[in-house]
């Protein structure tokens, strides 16, 4: 395990701004690529090819048999990779707003030692502000950038725009969003700053015309005027409106438009930065989240998210990693930071929005604090703060959770209730880093904050990044904490490691620690020797999860399940992927501008079904007929519905016959089924559906159903399905 993981990292490294992408820089291109699938499963490698039938008997007598389930089991990870969040689940619909930095590619060149930076969207200074996503309109309009006119301290660069001496007709400018951008009747909120050159200003008042417009025939679908503006010299001024579309646009081919009447503003320089075109949000919280997205999410039923990564926590350099405190605040002061994925990322989704996102969900925070590590895409194996050094690393994180939790007599709790949260955000889980398995740093990082941390709040329960992945060392965790840890593999691998938590702690000699299932995927399709090729070739690798990676991650699922004493949560990894641009595939949810472009996965229907249906107790179960695998169980029971649930997995390519036995008489029964046409499907922009659960209708089932009055239950487990049954009692 240590080096496939340890191969991940590196991958993560090489990939780092190698996006696939249809035009990742330009303004005319907004079709989502679909992906062709030239690899193809026929079977899972590790199928015990035997389908007898099952018979389980359910325990419902012995309830000190039973143990609690894990309540925050399936959560959410999220971190900025494939623009999901700037583009992706963050609300702002412009690109480039703020004109803070640009895109890089980091690559290994010949003669050198680790990564170089070796192609960058500003050719000039790499991550460099450009004017990506914007064009003029108008003839002899020019456009540039412009850093004597600062819009504040942590946005020194502007957009300058001159309008020449004979200007006439409609000028301005135009914004083209993330490869496009969703116009529907709502409210939308527009803002953005505005200053006026002395020497060329006519000292007129001005009028500006904000709209949206179709970029294929300029149909206005919106509009807006802000007349009799003074445009100042010396401060710069925000402007604001609202846009109120009464139609839907037929695509997301639009633009944001900012224009004037030529013969207004002929002559004049005018400096813009700082823009915004929010929609409504998800829950209405203003700088929110985009609701398709965050419903999705939502749906799901999620214990926990996970914040701020993964890789973009630790930052390319540690310069460049997540300043939490620089997220806070209005937009304007927030100066963004070069990501870790090959863009810069604004830092609209700060941690401020983080910790709103889980209190509009009502779901846990697992908070992942910088340790002391960075990537360094110069470097081979990263950057970590000497020992002698740790203190400032500390006291961020400290400082950080007194931001979270503080009264308001703190320092950091006043600033919190400045920005209008007085109440405390609790914090239940912290981590302490991201894979740290890939720094030799880690044996004195690790204890150091945690001490430190423990020693302030001891009500927290920590997770440490790495455990026994390197080869050079192994972390002791001690008791009642969490160790986290990452797979992306075959589906095999999940069929082969179903048992992996059976007595984990017991033979690691992890008396009382908890496991992290942190990221997962099945990211390509079973091969002869069982390695995973992180090259991600197109014949092997899993572009869309398919049938196959949800029954797979579904049979690793049902393991932990049954050892709630060991597995605490689990969470797929990446969760959003932008169609236009992405680092990495699979990906839980795949998207672009159109929000009817949203394609949730088969991997995330098999979290949702099993995020729904969660007992409160495991229940013994015991196999008299048949063995595990082909299918797979786990039973639990939901004290409040008084219903009994079955989680069963069958990856054979024929179907099992299933009898389930119980001490007495159930009420009812129902059943949701995922399964598809074959391993190989998958749900896709213009096939949304070919994964998603269905009921099963019990009436027509192979084998005869009744509702038997001495608690028995006979049924043909469907080939290649995953399901639930729920049994009233």
């Amino acid at each position: 395990m240590a080096s496939a993981l340890q191969v991940v990292c590196l991958l993560s490294l090489s990939l780092i701004g190698v996006v696939q992408c249809q035009n990742a820089s330009g303004n005319a291109n907004y079709s989502s690529s679909i992906q062709d699938l030239p690899s193809y499963m026929q079977y899972i490698n590790a199928t015990r090819n035997d389908p007898s039938p099952v018979t389980l008997n359910i325990d419902l007598n012995d309830k000190s048999a039973r143990n609690s389930t894990a309540s925050d089991l399936y959560g959410l990870m999220h971190e900025d990779i494939s623009h999901s969040g700037d583009g992706g689940i963050y609300a702002e619909l412009l690109a480039n707003r703020a004109f803070q930095g640009s895109n890089y590619n980091s690559t290994a060149i010949p003669g050198f030692n680790g990564s170089l930076i070796g192609i960058s969207e500003n050719p000039v200074e790499a991550t460099a502000p450009v004017l990506t996503a914007w064009a003029p309109i108008g003839e002899d309009v020019r456009m540039t950038l412009d850093r004597l006119h600062p819009v504040s301290k942590a946005l020194p660069t502007a957009m300058e725009i001159d309008f020449p001496l004979d200007a006439d007709g409609e000028v301005g400018f135009q914004n083209f969003g993330w490869w496009g951008m969703d116009v529907s009747p709502q409210e939308y909120q527009v803002s953005f700053y505005v200053l006026g050159n002395y020497p060329r200003n006519q000292a007129n008042l001005t009028t500006f015309h904000v709209s949206l417009r179709s970029n294929l025939t300029g149909e206005v679908y919106a509009t807006s005027t802000i007349s009799d503006v003074a445009v100042p010299y010396i401060d710069y001024l925000k402007l604001s409106t609202t846009l109120h579309p009464n139609m839907t646009a037929p695509n997301s081919n639009n633009t944001f438009v900012v224009s004037f009447d030529g013969d207004q503003v002929k002559g004049q320089t005018y400096y813009f930065g700082m823009f915004s075109l929010m929609p409504e949000t998800f829950m209405d919280t203003p700088n929110g989240l985009r609701k398709d997205i965050a419903e999705a999410f939502y749906d799901m039923k999620p214990s926990f998210l996970r914040f701020p990564g993964g890789n973009n926590l630790e930052g390319l350099s540690p310069q460049q990693r997540w300043k939490w405190w620089e997220t806070l605040g209005p937009l304007v002061d927030r100066p963004g930071r070069v990501g870790d994925w090959g863009y810069y990322n604004t830092q609209g989704l700060g941690l401020m929005e983080y910790l709103q996102w889980t209190e509009d969900m009502d779901i846990e925070r697992m908070l992942a604090v910088y340790a002391g590590f960075s990537l360094d895409v110069y470097g081979q194996s990263g950057a970590s703060y000497p020992e002698d050094q740790m203190h400032v690393i500390l006291q961020e994180a400290l400082d950080e959770l007194e931001f979270c939790m503080g009264n308001t007599s703190t320092y950091w709790g006043a600033r919190r209730a400045a920005l209008g949260h007085p109440e405390p955000f609790p914090i239940k889980y912290v981590e302490i880093g991201n894979e740290d398995w890939f720094s030799s740093t880690y044996p004195y990082r690790w204890p150091y904050l945690y001490n430190g941390l423990k020693e302030a709040y001891p009500d927290i329960q920590y997770i440490s990044s790495a455990y026994d992945e390197n080869e050079y060392y192994n972390i002791s965790i001690p008791a009642g904490e969490v160790w986290d840890t990452h797979h992306y593999e075959e589906p095999s691998y999940f069929i082969r490691n179903f048992d992996f938590y059976d007595n984990w702690q017991e033979r690691t000699n992890n008396s009382g620690v908890e496991v992290s299932l942190g990221e997962y995927s099945a990211i390509q399709i079973d091969t002869p020797s069982g390695i995973v090729n992180y090259s991600f070739p197109a014949d092997l690798h899993i572009f869309y999860p398919r049938l196959v990676s949800a029954l797979a991650e579904g049979v690793y699922l049902l393991g932990m399940e049954r050892n709630p004493n060991v597995c605490k949560f689990a969470s797929f990894a990446p969760s959003l992927q932008d169609l236009n641009w992405y680092n990495w595939t699979p990906d839980m949810i795949a998207f672009d501008a159109d929000p009817s472009h949203t394609v949730l996965s088969a991997s995330y229907w098999q979290q949702w079904l099993f995020a729904h249906y969660r007992g409160h107790e495991t229940l013994p179960v015991t196999n008299t007929e048949g063995d595990f695998n082909p299918l797979f169980w786990v039973a639990t029971i939901d004290n409040e519905k008084n219903a009994v649930y079955v989680k069963v997995i069958n990856i054979l390519n024929t179907s099992v016959p299933l009898t389930v036995n119980m001490p007495q008489k159930y009420q009812s029964v129902n059943g949701t089924i995922l399964t598809g046409a074959d391993l190989n499907s998958y749900n896709y922009i213009y096939n949304q559906t070919e994964v998603v659960p269905k009921p099963i209708n019990f009436t027509n089932a192979p084998v005869t159903y009744s509702s038997s009055s001495n608690g028995t239950f006979q049924w043909d487990v469907s080939r290649y399905s995953l399901n639930v049954l729920e049994f009233g009692l």
